[in-house]
């Protein structure tokens, strides 16, 4: 695979509006015992996977017979066992039919859903240091991990779901923190500590757009500065409402939203003490726009709906 590199530079300032909609909280998942890293939703948005420094994935159902928020969703399977450190990241894949989760104990689990229960079909192993982030291509024949090793590895399954890796890519200098594929290509993106963004495409086969290949200059075109005064752990861009939503290391979850006259970002919305700790991930249903969920340092996973003001 190449890697075409991107590093943004410049810093507008942007404009600041109020939009009319807040986050009320209409659920709180409890059943971790320490840090929630991260969740997942099944792509159906039926089932939500967890996943934290218990060493557990945690899958959730709504509950029927919910009578207050903290039991309008039942945890109906426990992962475990099968990693021996913290679960950094754990992602649904595109049939539902599998859950990929990554670890601090450098290793890469694939679990399969096996009627009412989940087996553990592979163990993937390969990289040097802690496993932080995992991504399944659009077409399901790709897995994409990267490491504190400074690697993204590229793992391909064949009709019998063995695995086995077919690229590691060295593009970063420090730490590979997050990858994510393209939606509908076979596109991949890295980012690490090194402030870059990889994108990575087969050199044969099918190839990348020629703007990547000419490598354009990338401008920064917006910075969401003065708004986190502490980093900003988690990210997530609703495709149906626009509206974007951060996880941050003061508690808080904001929503942003871009204003059509202006093309910049603008804070909509701050929820404050969002979690008794750092909000470590928020993603949108992938069925329900207005739905939100947030992972935090409190062992907490908690629901959130948009209202319109």
């Amino acid at each position: 695979m190449q890697c075409i590199r991107l590093e943004l530079s410049g810093y507008p300032s942007p404009l600041i509006i109020t939009m009319s909609v807040r986050l009320e909280e209409v659920a709180v998942l409890a059943g971790h015992s320490e840090c929630v890293w991260h969740a997942s939703w099944h792509p159906n948005g039926s089932l939500l996977a967890t996943c934290g420094s218990d060493k557990t994935i945690r899958i959730w159902s709504p509950s029927r017979n919910a009578k207050t928020p903290q039991d309008a969703w039942d945890c109906v399977a426990t992962l475990e066992d099968a990693q021996g450190r913290t679960i950094r990241a754990c992602e649904w894949s595109r049939n539902g039919q599998y859950i990929a989760s990554v670890s601090f104990d450098a290793t890469t689990v694939i679990w399969e859903k096996q009627g009412d229960v989940y087996e553990v079909i592979a163990s993937l192993e390969g990289h040097e240091s802690e496993v932080k982030s995992v991504a399944w291509s659009p077409s399901g024949s790709y897995l994409a991990t990267c490491s504190r090793d400074k690697s993204v590895w590229i793992w391909e399954a064949d009709a019998d779901t063995d695995f086995e890796c077919v690229s590691v890519l060295h593009g970063h200098s420090q730490d590979v923190k997050f990858v994510t594929w393209h939606p509908d290509e076979d596109l991949l993106f890295s980012t690490s500590y090194d402030d870059t963004i990889c994108v990575w495409a087969e050199r044969d086969g099918a190839s990348p757009p020629s703007s990547y290949l000419t490598e354009p200059e990338w401008t920064q075109v917006d910075a969401l500065t003065g708004y986190h005064p502490r980093a900003v752990f988690s990210i997530h861009w609703n495709i149906s409402t626009n509206v974007l939503a951060t996880g941050c290391g003061d508690d808080g979850i904001r929503l942003f939203q871009a204003n059509p006259s202006t093309a910049k970002f603008e804070l909509a919305y701050q929820q404050v003490h969002a979690h008794a700790g750092d909000v470590n991930c928020v993603r949108w249903s992938p069925t329900d726009p207005a739905l939100l969920v947030s992972a935090g340092d409190d062992a907490n996973v908690r629901l959130w709906r948009t209202v319109t003001l």
